[in-house]
């Protein structure tokens, strides 16, 4: 079980998500020094039904709520009135260390795709997600956030080949992420760094 103070650092880094990208420009000072970038283009559809389940965080924009997190597993499971559950297990720096989960609760917000979600954190924080690339087969996903601050690469294993995880870095590219900024979620005692 999660002690009170992962849980607290999980809910101001969510409070950050989900307000991020969110000032207005009303009293700027300094012009833009580059034009907006375009929104970022979800997949045309998907199959919730498929989509539910256990997804491994292979790589993400690492944030103040997950660093150090390892092991870590997106679980999506949808309810009879249409929403759905979203559990985050994670442990953290060690395999041998406890369990910890954070809940929520998303609902589809763009229903003509399925792509596009809105994900609410202990009953008053909501963030955006966006499907933004998905194996036919339902093997990976990539899920991101309008600031382009936030991003994951998941999927059903716990390892992805590196062709298929270095043409997805390609994909988010093209729509306007660093991929430099992506990091490896260790999944395995062996994907973990050295001891220092």
């Amino acid at each position: 079980m999660t002690s009170i103070v992962p849980t607290l650092k999980i809910i101001a880094a969510l409070l950050a998500l989900a307000f991020s990208g969110c000032a207005t420009t009303a009293h700027r000072t300094q012009p833009m020094k580059a034009p907006p970038a375009q929104p970022l283009r979800t997949v045309p559809r998907v199959d919730l039904a498929r989509y539910m389940g256990d997804w491994r965080v292979i790589a993400n924009i690492p944030y103040f709520a997950e660093k150090g997190c390892i092991d870590s597993i997106e679980t999506y499971r949808l309810r009879a009135d249409g929403k759905i559950d979203n559990i985050f297990t994670f442990r953290k720096k060690s395999f041998d260390a406890p369990q910890g989960q954070v809940r929520a609760l998303a609902r589809v917000h763009d229903t003509q795709t399925n792509a596009e979600w809105r994900i609410t954190f202990f009953k008053v924080i909501t963030a955006k997600y966006l499907i933004l690339d998905l194996d036919p087969d339902y093997r990976w996903t990539v899920v991101g956030h309008p600031s382009r601050n936030y991003g994951w690469i998941m999927a059903r294993d716990k390892t992805l080949p590196d062709a298929t995880y270095a043409a997805i870095l390609r994909r988010l590219t093209a729509q306007g992420y660093d991929p430099a900024r992506f990091e490896k979620v260790p999944q395995l005692p062996a994907q973990l760094p050295p001891a220092r």
